[in-house]
């Protein structure tokens, strides 16, 4: 039961950051390159171990972990989508 509270607390002390994450719109080219480049298109720590061509070990993706991982995503998600729509620029760069 501890467990079930402390999740809720930790959700409940995250909103707010979540909420003003998610309601984010992007007007600046300049806010849009650096989101682009601060936040990664692929989670950089999942890798495979392997030795002699045989693969020892799998780390999973730890952005998984991160409870801000989705609105992070979004957000980078906004800021692409307004330098190809608004600003017609090519993003395949941060692909």
């Amino acid at each position: 039961m501890a467990s079930l509270t402390h999740t809720r607390l930790h959700n409940n002390l995250l909103y707010p950051i979540r909420q003003w994450l998610e309601t984010r719109e992007i007007h600046s080219v300049k806010l849009a390159h650096f989101l682009c480049r601060a936040i990664p298109a692929q989670c950089p720590f999942e890798r495979d171990i392997k030795l002699f061509g045989h693969q020892l070990l799998h780390i999973p993706a730890m952005c998984k972990l991160n409870p801000l991982y989705e609105q992070l995503v979004s957000l980078r998600f906004k800021a692409l989508c307004y330098l190809a729509d608004e600003c017609g620029e090519d993003v395949t760069s941060y692909c």
